[in-house]
């Protein structure tokens, strides 16, 4: 898979290569971790630059995580239904995908709801990029019974591949065990 974080920041206008710049540090090293100071020596605008197009780091942090939702669920999307003529087994596949690019770091909405848990718009964006992600899972689904139950399911597991994949450093066993969990949900 195709880094989601853009690349080629210093081509962009001001405002854009501020959100690339905050994009690959926020993605990589945590929201939390990456000061401001940092995102503007690193995007090469002045503060009043930066302060122009966000008045404060939430506003750059909500910008980034919309940003990444529209990303990743473009990709998501196109994955799923590249992998479509496997069944529910494309989710597995997707994921695969996405575990095995060099920038994988996990879900940037879990990671941001877990580092930033009193932020109601943070914890707000995570819940409509999960809705989205288990809308798509379902309709990747059209055609199974219970379909928006198997979504949920679903969609639940793919959230704990995510966090397993991130959190042993690979992937092998966390899609394995998804691969079987959909076979057993499926079959």
């Amino acid at each position: 898979m195709k880094t989601l974080i853009p690349e080629r920041a210093a081509e962009l206008p001001p405002r854009e290569r501020i959100l690339a710049t905050a994009h690959r540090l926020f993605y990589r090293e945590g929201i939390r971790a990456t000061g401001i100071d940092r995102i503007i020596a690193e995007s090469g605008v002045s503060k009043v630059t930066f302060y122009r197009y966000f008045p404060s780091k939430n506003e750059l942090i909500l910008a980034y995580l919309e940003q990444r939702h529209g990303l990743w669920q473009a990709w998501f999307r196109e994955a799923l239904t590249r992998h479509a003529a496997v069944g529910p087994a494309a989710l597995a596949l997707a994921l695969g995908e996405w575990f095995a690019s060099e920038d994988f770091r996990g879900c940037a909405f879990i990671n941001g709801a877990g580092e930033m848990p009193a932020d109601p718009a943070v914890a707000e964006s995570a819940r409509r990029h999960k809705a989205a992600m288990r809308d798509a899972i379902a309709e990747s689904l059209a055609g199974h019974a219970d379909q928006a139950e198997l979504a949920a399911m679903l969609s639940l597991a793919a959230d704990g591949a995510i966090v397993r994949a991130q959190l042993d450093g690979s992937a092998e066993t966390a899609l394995q065990t998804l691969a079987a969990l959909i076979a057993r949900l499926t079959g």
